[in-house]
């Protein structure tokens, strides 16, 4: 099992959205995440949770794992749940995984739990 953790200011998130708007979502959220994201927390929670995700992986943002290799979506009792890319699945072979994610005092933070075996 590996952990990846993040927090983030829900005020750094806005600010940056609030400047750059549709642009800056775009360049971690896709479309279905986007309709998900209804506030700045929410948007600061998306992005704490990929962060987390490429952490416990042990390659953090970048060639191996962009923004837009992980999905975070809902179930039906709202609790937040992960889609992978199929680039990720080839490379990591990922078996199972969990996420938490929570807002409060001005910062959202994302624990995430991964089993994989890197191939």
């Amino acid at each position: 099992m590996y952990v990846g953790c993040d927090l983030v200011s829900i005020s750094r998130i806005e600010k940056i959205y609030k400047r750059h708007g549709k642009l800056f979502l775009n360049k971690f959220l896709n479309e279905k995440e986007q309709l998900l994201a209804k506030s700045p927390a929410n948007i600061a929670g998306f992005w704490a949770t990929k962060e987390a995700v490429s952490k416990a992986l042990g390659v953090g943002i970048s060639k191996e794992c962009n923004f837009l290799d992980i999905e975070v979506y809902k179930d039906v009792r709202g609790a937040p749940k992960l889609n992978f890319s199929t680039k990720l699945n080839q490379f990591f072979n990922i078996h199972s995984h969990s996420v938490s994610i929570s807002h409060d005092f001005g910062f959202a933070i994302a624990v995430a739990v991964l089993s994989f075996d890197r191939i």
